[in-house]
Formats: C-alpha cells, sequence, structure tokens
C-alpha cells in the first residue's frame, strides 16, 4: 500500500475537515430508515459499513432522465461511456473497475450478458420508467454475489404498486422526433399484489458518428419494454412471488472505419437486440419468525443480432438460470445470520459452465450504535475450480449527527465462455491457462449530518489482479495485468429553506495499471451539482450541472474535459394529471464521452402523464 501517496495525504484531510455520507439521501431522511437490499442482511444505510449510493424513485423523478445509464451518473464513483446517444452501447464503472466487473442485479437476479466477450451489462436499453431505486455497492461485493461483483454491484428494483387498484399513462415528445409513452396498471391489498407496465420510445436521434467530422446520416432507435409484478400472500406470512422484465430493442450504428477519429463513420449498421430477465420466489418464515427462509428461483436470456447493409453481420446469444436458496436467521437482538446456497448455470450457443456457491453472512451489534459484519463464500467453478472470498465491515455511530464506516472486501470473476473459446492469429487452440481475476479493497468514511445537511467523504483503495486482456501474441486471452485504483469520494446536500435545496458530488479517481499507466477512458476528477426547486406538492424544477474532466484515449490523446447543464421541471393540475418537461444540454456543449462519437447538442421533451 502506497501510504506515502499525495492521494492519501489529500485524502485525510479532507476526512478531517469534512465528514462523509456514503448514501445520498434528502438532509431530512434519517440514515437508519432506508433499508438495503444488496448487502443481503436487510441492513439499514447507518449499519452498512461499506460505501453505497441509492437513487430512489423520488431522484429519478427530479433528474427526469428516460434512461438509467444517466441517473447512474449522479452516483459518486461511478462513471459511464456510451458508444453515441440512444442506443449505443453503454457501460457503467465503479471506481475504475471494468465495466465487465460490474454486477448487475435486476430484482436480485443477474443480468450481465454471458454472450459478450467480458460479459458486462449494456445500460442503453435500460428505461426509468417503471424502476422503483437503484443501489451501487461500491468495492468488491462476491461474498455477497459471486462472479462478476468483482468492483461493485448495481442492484436495481422495479416498481411495485401503491395500495389499492390504480394506475398511469404519460405521453412526450421533443427533439428528434423522439417520442416516449406508457402506461401501468397496478393493485395491492390484503390477498396480494400486481403490476403491469409498458412503455415505447422512438427517436429518429442523431450521427453516433460524430456529425463535426462529416458524419451526417440519423442512427435512431426504438425499444419496447414490460414489466410484470405479481405477489400472493399466503397464510402463516408466507409469500410467492414473482417479476418480469422484457425488452425488445433496434438502435442504428456506425461502421468501423479505419483512419476515422475513434474509427468510426457513417454505415448501414443496425442492432437488434430481446432482454428477458424474471424471477419466482417464496418467502418462507418460520419459527415466529425468527428464520426467514428464500427459495428463488432466477432466470435471465438475451439474443443480439447485427446487420451490415441488409445482410445479417452477426448474432449472439445467452442465457442464465439460478437457484438460490437463502436463509436469515435472527438470534436475539444483537445477532443476524444469513447463509445460503447458490447455483448458477451459464449458456451460449457455443458452451456452458456453472458455478456453485455457499455463503454465510454475519451481523453483530455488541451495542446499539455499533455494527460489525463478516461474511465469507465459497464458489465452486466447474473448469476454474475454487475461490474462496471474505469480506468484513463496520459502521459505529459515534453520536445522533456522525457515523465512521469502514470495509474490505475481496472479489473474483471468472473467466467469461467467450475467452476460454475463443482463438485466432495463428492460435490452433485458446489458452487453457486463464485463471479468474482477483481484487481486493478498503473504504473508509464518515458521515454528518443534521436537520438540513448532510455532508460526507470516503477513501477507497482498490488492487485488482490477473486482469484478463486479448494478446494477438497468444492469438487469444491471458491475465497478464493489474490495476491499482485510490480515490475521494465527497458529497454535501444542504436544504437551503423550505424550497431550495442543493446537493454537490466529487470524485477524484486516480488509476495505475501495471506498466504505470493510467485507465483509459476514466476522468481524473469529476462532479455533479444539483439545485432543487420545490416551493409546493405541485411545483418541482431540477437543475443538474455535471463536469466530467479530462480523459486519456486508447489511441494515446486526450479528450477534453466537459460541462453540461440539464434543466427538467413538472407541475400537478388537478388532482390527476402532470405536465413535464426538460431540457439537456441547455447551453449547448459540444463535448464527446468516447472520441469519435457524438452527443446531442441542445435538446428539449414536454409530456403530460395521468393517474387513475
Amino acid at each position: 500500500m502506497h501510504t506515502s501517496s499525495p492521494l492519501l495525504a489529500t485524502a485525510l484531510i479532507a476526512l478531517a475537515g469534512a465528514p462523509a455520507a456514503v448514501a445520498q439521501q434528502r438532509p431530512n431522511d434519517r440514515l437508519d430508515e432506508i433499508i438495503v437490499e444488496a448487502t443481503r442482511l436487510a441492513q439499514t444505510t447507518a449499519e452498512i459499513g461499506s460505501s453505497i449510493s441509492i437513487i430512489d424513485r423520488e431522484r429519478l423523478d427530479e433528474l427526469a432522465f428516460p434512461y438509467a445509464l444517466d441517473a447512474l451518473a449522479h452516483a459518486p464513483g461511478v462513471t459511464i461511456n456510451q458508444n453515441g446517444a440512444f442506443g449505443g452501447q453503454a457501460s457503467v464503472r465503479i471506481r475504475g473497475a471494468a465495466s465487465e466487473q460490474t454486477l448487475v442485479l435486476i430484482n436480485g437476479v443477474p443480468v450481465n450478458d454471458t454472450s459478450t466477450p467480458g460479459g458486462g451489462f449494456n445500460f442503453a436499453r435500460l428505461d426509468t420508467e417503471n424502476i422503483e431505486r437503484i443501489e451501487v455497492l461500491k468495492g468488491p461485493q462476491s461474498t455477497l454475489w459471486g462472479t462478476d461483483a468483482i468492483g461493485g454491484v448495481v442492484s436495481i428494483t422495479t416498481r411495485r404498486p401503491e395500495e389499492g387498484l390504480g394506475g398511469s399513462v404519460f405521453l412526450e415528445g421533443g427533439s428528434f422526433d423522439t417520442f416516449r409513452g406508457g402506461a401501468a396498471v397496478g393493485g395491492a391489498g390484503d390477498t396480494g399484489e400486481f403490476r403491469i407496465a409498458a412503455t415505447r420510445t422512438e427517436t429518429d436521434g442523431i450521427s453516433k458518428a460524430d456529425e463535426d467530422n462529416g458524419n451526417r446520416e440519423e442512427d435512431g432507435f426504438e425499444a419496447d419494454t414490460v414489466t410484470l409484478r405479481g405477489a400472493l400472500n399466503l397464510p402463516r406470512e408466507a409469500r410467492l412471488s414473482a417479476d418480469l422484465l422484457w425488452t425488445d430493442a433496434e438502435s442504428d450504428f456506425d461502421s468501423f472505419v479505419f483512419g476515422a477519429q475513434g474509427n468510426v463513420s457513417d454505415g448501414d449498421e443496425t442492432s437488434f437486440t430481446e432482454e428477458l430477465s424474471g424471477n419466482l420466489s417464496l418467502s418462507l418464515p418460520i419459527l415466529d419468525g425468527r428464520l426467514t427462509n428464500l427459495f428463488l428461483v432466477g432466470y435471465s436470456e438475451i439474443d443480439r443480432r447485427n446487420v451490415s447493409n441488409g445482410a445479417e453481420s452477426f448474432a449472439a446469444e445467452g442465457e442464465r438460470t439460478l437457484l438460490r436458496y437463502q436463509g436469515t436467521a435472527f438470534l436475539g437482538e444483537q445477532h443476524t445470520l444469513a447463509f445460503g446456497l447458490e447455483r448458477e448455470e451459464t449458456e451460449t450457443t457455443s458452451d456452458d459452465t456453472t458455478i456453485d456457491g455457499a455463503f454465510l453472512l454475519y451481523e453483530y451489534q455488541p451495542i446499539d450504535p455499533l455494527t460489525l459484519t463478516a461474511g465469507l463464500r465459497r464458489d465452486d467453478h466447474d473448469e476454474f475450480g475454487a475461490e474462496t472470498t471474505a469480506r468484513l465491515a463496520a459502521a459505529y455511530a459515534i453520536n445522533e449527527a456522525i457515523t465512521v464506516r469502514a470495509s474490505w472486501g475481496e472479489g473474483f470473476k471468472a473467466p467469461t465462455l467467450f475467452q476460454t473459446t475463443f482463438f485466432c492469429c495463428g492460435a490452433v487452440a485458446a489458452n487453457a491457462d486463464l485463471v479468474p481475476e482477483t481484487s481486493e479493497a478498503f473504504d473508509i468514511g464518515i458521515d454528518w449530518r443534521n436537520e438540513r445537511t448532510t455532508i460526507g467523504a470516503s477513501l477507497f483503495r482498490q488492487d485488482t489482479e490477473e486482469l484478463i486482456t486479448f494478446s494477438f501474441a497468444v492469438g487469444g486471452y491471458e491475465n497478464i495485468a493489474e490495476v491499482e485504483s485510490q480515490g475521494v469520494e465527497l458529497t454535501i446536500e444542504h436544504a437551503l429553506s423550505d424550497a431550495f435545496s442543493a446537493a454537490l458530488n466529487y470524485t477524484y479517481l486516480d488509476t495505475e495499471t501495471g506498466t504505470g499507466d493510467s485507465l483509459f477512458r476514466l476522468p481524473e476528477h469529476a462532479a455533479d451539482l444539483t439545485l432543487n426547486y420545490r416551493p409546493n406538492e405541485r411545483w418541482r424544477g431540477t437543475l443538474l450541472v455535471r463536469h466530467n474532466g479530462d480523459e486519456e484515449n486508447t489511441n494515446g490523446t486526450t479528450l477534453d474535459s466537459w460541462t453540461r447543464v440539464d434543466l427538467s421541471g413538472s407541475v400537478i393540475l388537478g388532482e390527476r394529471a402532470e405536465v413535464f418537461g426538460r431540457i439537456e444540454n441547455l447551453l449547448d456543449e459540444d463535448y464527446q464521452q468516447i472520441l469519435g462519437y457524438g452527443t446531442p447538442g441542445r435538446s428539449a421533451t414536454v409530456g403530460v402523464r395521468y393517474r387513475f
């Protein structure tokens, strides 16, 4: 550990001067009222030692972004990249870890694409309309969730119905001939609950390849999304639940052209993607509720194909089946024990693999303000053998205003099916010597809050080894890379008055590979400033200023920093109707997220929603 680094000195000064909140929320919210699902122990944010950001439904409404990708960029420590707006390949990176090292859960089911080389998740199609909450758990979390959670976890929960029977319908339209609309109906009562919702988006879009480089062809995007939710309350407080999320999308993209900026230029290319994820679960409490049993069957699949100049140029399919049991035992007021077994079967058109896992988590509260958490997990891969990971965390509320936190954890990521089977360039077989990637990380934080203000800081460091990269020398993939990442996350949120509030997030990130280079497409400095105005329950307005610092490109050049301003607002008319709108890139900033790919200029959308 480089304890003499300038980063550590800076971080310690920051920690001493500005205590940290690791969970984003309103200044008046209590940290101990938000239950976090991603920790598997149903802990409150006041009990979690790890750093976590929570983007709830209220925050999603304030930000008013149609896609989860842009909402995730609001969380400190998270970097997004997209190969062109409106359906371009979109990745999420947590504290410098690769996008393939971020495990994505939808209602507890892993949805990472098993058919891609790295096994990452494409966030381009994930609509926010039917999302209730997004939790970003940072750092290695393999003890909780197994493989792929080497850099962090993005846990997404879809919306649940309110009491009684009701629904809503919305329509919006705007720049680039964009249309978005949807409807939902649901209800909840003593018997159970149900919710059915559908959304559709279509737009002419802009050129994926930057228009400033002479690319004039519009690349359109359209997507249909359906979510289903059902639950039945059974005798003795048992509950049977089911969730389903289906997306069908079509996105135009531009061609690979060697020598063009970013090697991308106008071309007749279209991708077609169909995604499905769901689960069926039974919650069965026994022993007067002291032991809760959860049985879950989960499934996710993806079907992708590309068409170039009217002919199919690529096709891939992948699916994942999950069997899970978790028991949670409440052993008095001080002790909680969670234990479980999981079996994950992954399949593509060419191969399949299986991982069996067993985990044990223990929460101990020796005194009321102190929560200690420990975990151990063993995963057995049918090809790469067994991996054991551990996790420790602590949270201590010094008083009602100050809480300190610390956590340490390990992670691993098994090679993907593609990496274990692909070879080229003169090789006669895939590399048989691949081993899983591994990581180890810690973070410490402190948060301070009162009725109007939340101030926080956290310091983190992560070391990742045995990174898998493509090598022409071996004609396939090999373990050659290592990365060290460290940084500081600062958050300040303050209610200026009953109507005005402001929030500032800042991230400093320093990354270094084994050769001494920085990682590509990661800003050293990133910040978000949000100003909210809500004079009453009917009116709401939000101004978001987002800054992304310089980033190094893969070709040795530097992508310039940029600052974008977005404005959104809504007004409720009568008892059931709402008019809303947003202006993105208000100041018409000309910028790129990835070299060669353009981003929209100033654009606007207006819509109406009716609840019944």
